[in-house]
């Protein structure tokens, strides 16, 4: 029981979650299909309504697009599908966004040493004016130039902190000035330097009798700024150190005022850099409620005889707000600090854009070479920002940079390490997500920080359409001009309803309207697939935009229709009140029959090979013997069996002529090995079926059987061969050597026969030479014998 329980359960989970997938499968899909066609999802009531719904919408204004049933939603569509609904190209409504530079001076290529030029004549940014006209969802792209000038102007505000722990620093600023100009002359001819002091709020004077200080007060501006370095130095020379109470000092009232007071200051609209001075931290915005001080800081400026007067007035300023005045006014700063606060500044930095850290040294001796190397990395970076941008309205950049590096996103604001006459280009896509509630236009400026030129961008947004100029108020189009006749269809005057405005809305719903919205005066308003307004049926959406119901009575629909491979009317046609409407060349009741005859032609270019006829576009052979795409295959004709017989054996047994190539030449069929030939198929199948025998070169025999199934070929083996049974082996080889043996002895023999007539037929030869010898027999005189007689002389004869 326990474990019948647990497969159970175990089931019961199973199909838990079998369900749960099908049912986020089916959301998803349906999901899928709403954001697939978001024109008709969005129920648009006109055509600029409908322009707004996205860039693929379209609107047609033929007055006779619409059939019966259809809302005057169904006017707004995807492009592709009001042309599949019949909507001529010339009659959709499809504004396209532009764009249009009314001023795009070049950059200027200029060297150092060449002519001078007003710092207005110089241009590093281009273009400086254009205007985009925006389509909902359609972006504008624009490209924007930079290049660093040559020899551009430069005007330095040198702000000090004149606390008395700076009494040394104080000392070699004296002659900052001269040294200054001089350094900056290898950078730039047009070169202007100024010079301001801050120490804190005042407060209360803490120096004591003994001190050489004056009380402390909130910022002074000095000197403006002047092209005279030895003035710098000898107003410089005058200055005498303050006191202090706290550490930190209050230079970020100075800050803003030499942010904000560019006619006290002597700014140009040229690069401006501010030099910030100091060995502390500083004060910000909340700290002066310890002098009683609350109201936040202005931003404005408050000098008088070039003294900040409302010190003890307004609060310290915040990082922001700082921020954001140095921003506005192109001001770049550099802060040279000590090393003990310079982890401070940096932090500092981070927040406040084209901004460099530099540590000074105990006695400020270092500081030139601090400015120019801050200098040198602040004019090496270009940073894009832009103004507020209207509601709806979103901005892209794409950087591209020197050597070839390129940024996306918002690294694609920036490029670095830029030279004097280097050029980097940047994309600007905006894109509109709506209209704005006026329509009216808008502007936008881009400029990169700390320069003085910007693009001055104006927005204009596509809200109507071109065809709503042509509108007719009041028309008698409109049920005797209860609406404006505009782009093909009625835009109803407020509390009318319906295609033609014919029904107020306090007149929707009676028994009388609804009855001519029955078909054949049944019981089912509007076929149950729509709502009766003004008595005139409405068709139901679908959760799928693509799905409509249509029709008098909302009794037809484009999705009911037979189909073919699982595709609505096959792939080859579109479904009208569910019957299929096949395209060219194609017919049944699923358009899944093609007309074309050109998959029937057979290499001799002969439909079918003449024994047939090309139906729905395959062949049906006339010819029982025949089958195949083009009824060129004969299974049962003569010479079948010899013609696949290589394949067979090098697939079946891996012998034979084509066992080396088998895997290319011989795939053409299926092949089916069987134990016995019974279980081979046998003729009465539905297809022509050949039974072949064949033999290999061992004098085996393998039986198969070649057929033609609709168009696969199918061949079925016998997966042993059949050979025939094999004689004794010791017989034979004994008959073979026997054989050997008496071979050899008949060859001796008829060797030495021959030898002997070869013998006497030499001798005969000889004798017959001998007897016809013509020359003289005598003794030779020279001639002894080879016998040698000798007489014993003691033989006696006995």
């Amino acid at each position: 029981m326990y474990v019948a329980s647990e497969i159970n359960h175990a089931d019961k989970m199973d199909l838990k979650l079998l369900l749960i997938s099908t049912l986020l499968g089916f959301i998803c899909y349906s999901s899928a299909q709403q954001e697939g066609n978001e024109c008709i999802k969005a129920i648009a009531k006109s055509c600029g309504e409908c322009i707004q719904v996205g860039v693929k919408c379209g609107w047609c204004m033929d007055p006779g697009f619409l059939k019966q049933g259809e809302a005057t939603s169904t006017r707004c569509d995807e492009l592709e599908s009001l042309r599949k609904r019949g909507c001529s190209s010339t009659k959709v409504e499809n504004p396209q966004g532009s764009q249009r530079p009314l001023k795009n001076k070049a950059v200027t290529n200029r060297n150092k040493g060449a002519e001078n030029l007003r710092a207005e004549d110089i241009t590093q940014v281009q273009p400086q004016k254009i205007t985009l006209s925006l389509r909902s969802g359609e972006p504008q792209s624009f490209n924007l130039k930079f290049k660093r000038a040559e020899d551009y102007p430069i005007d330095l505000y040198y702000l000090m902190d004149l606390s008395y722990s700076m009494k040394d620093d104080l000392e070699n600023a004296k002659n900052l000035g001269t040294q200054l100009m001089l350094e900056m002359s290898k950078i730039t001819s047009d070169f202007r330097i100024g010079f301001g002091s801050f120490v804190e709020k005042k407060l209360l004077n803490p120096c004591t009798g003994d001190q050489n200080c004056t009380s402390p007060f909130s910022y002074k501006n000095l000197l403006t700024l002047t092209r005279n370095g030895q003035e710098f130095n000898t107003l410089v020379g005058q200055q005498q150190i303050d006191g202090n109470l706290d550490s930190p000092e209050g230079g970020f009232d100075a800050i803003m005022q030499v942010a904000v007071c560019g006619e006290h200051i002597g700014w140009r609209n040229v690069t401006r850099l501010l030099v910030f001075s100091t060995d502390a931290g500083f004060h910000f915005a909340g700290d002066g409620k310890l002098g009683g001080i609350v109201l936040p800081n202005d931003g404005k400026c408050h000098l008088e005889n070039n003294m900040y007067t409302v010190s003890h007035y307004y609060d310290h300023p915040s990082i922001a707000h700082l921020v954001q005045k140095l921003s506005d006014n192109n001001i770049q700063t550099i802060f040279a600090v000590t090393e003990e606060f310079q982890p401070v500044y940096m932090e500092l930095k981070n927040l406040i854009p084209k901004s460099a850290v530099g540590i000074l040294s105990a006695n400020s001796s270092n500081v030139i070479n601090l400015i120019i190397d801050a200098y040198n990395s602040l004019s090496s970076e270009v940073i894009l920002e832009n103004s507020k941008l209207p509601v709806g309205v979103t901005i892209m950049y794409q950087s591209r940079c020197k050597n070839g590096v390129t940024g996306e996103g918002e690294m694609g604001r920036k490029c670095s390490n830029i030279s004097i006459g280097d050029e980097v280009s940047f994309t600007i896509s905006i894109t509109a997500k709506q209209c704005p509630k006026m329509g009216k236009p808008e502007t936008i400026k881009i400029k990169p920080l700390g320069f003085n030129e910007e693009v001055e961008i104006t927005l204009n947004f596509i809200c109507e359409c071109d065809c709503h100029k042509d509108g007719i108020e009041n028309s008698d189009i409109c049920h005797n001009g209860n609406g404006t006749y505009e782009c093909g269809a009625c835009r109803c005057n407020e509390g009318r309803i319906g295609r033609q405005c014919e029904c107020s809305t306090n007149e929707v719903t009676s028994e009388d309207l609804d009855k001519s919205c029955r078909k054949d005066n049944g019981t089912d308003i509007c076929s149950n697939n729509g709502d009766c307004v003004c008595g005139t049926c409405e068709c139901k959406k679908r959760e799928n935009p693509e799905e409509r119901y249509s029709g008098m009575f909302c009794e037809c629909d484009n999705f009911n229709c037979d189909r073919s491979n699982n595709k609505l009317c096959g792939g080859h046609g579109h479904c009208e009140c569910r019957v299929c409407i096949c395209d060219a060349n194609w017919t049944g009741s699923a358009c899944d029959c093609s007309l074309d005859t050109t998959t029937c032609l057979a290499s001799n270019k002969q439909i079918c090979n003449g024994r047939g006829t090309c139906e729905c576009g395959t062949c049906r052979c006339t010819d029982p013997k025949f089958q195949g795409p083009s009824c060129e295959i004969c299974p049962t004709c003569p010479g079948v069996c010899a013609e696949h017989k290589e394949c067979v054996q090098c697939r079946a047994f891996g012998t034979g002529e084509k066992k080396d190539t088998c895997e290319r030449d011989c795939s053409y069929f299926n092949l089916i090995k069987v134990k016995d030939r019974d279980k081979l198929p046998q003729p009465g199948q539905a297809f022509p079926l050949m039974h072949c025998k064949e033999r290999d070169a061992n004098d085996c025999w393998f039986y198969y059987t070649y057929a033609v199934n609709k168009t696969e070929k199918e061949v079925h083996v016998m997966e042993t061969l059949d050979c025939p049974e094999g004689p004794d082996i010791i017989p034979i080889v004994a008959g073979v050597v026997a054989g050997i043996v008496l071979i050899g002895l008949a060859l001796l023999l008829i060797w030495k026969l021959l030898m002997i007539i070869h013998d006497r037929r030499e001798f005969a030869k000889f004798e017959k030479e001998k007897m016809n010898a013509k020359w003289d027999t005598g003794e030779n005189p020279i001639y002894k014998s080879a016998v040698t007689t000798v007489v014993n002389p003691k033989y006696e004869g006995k």
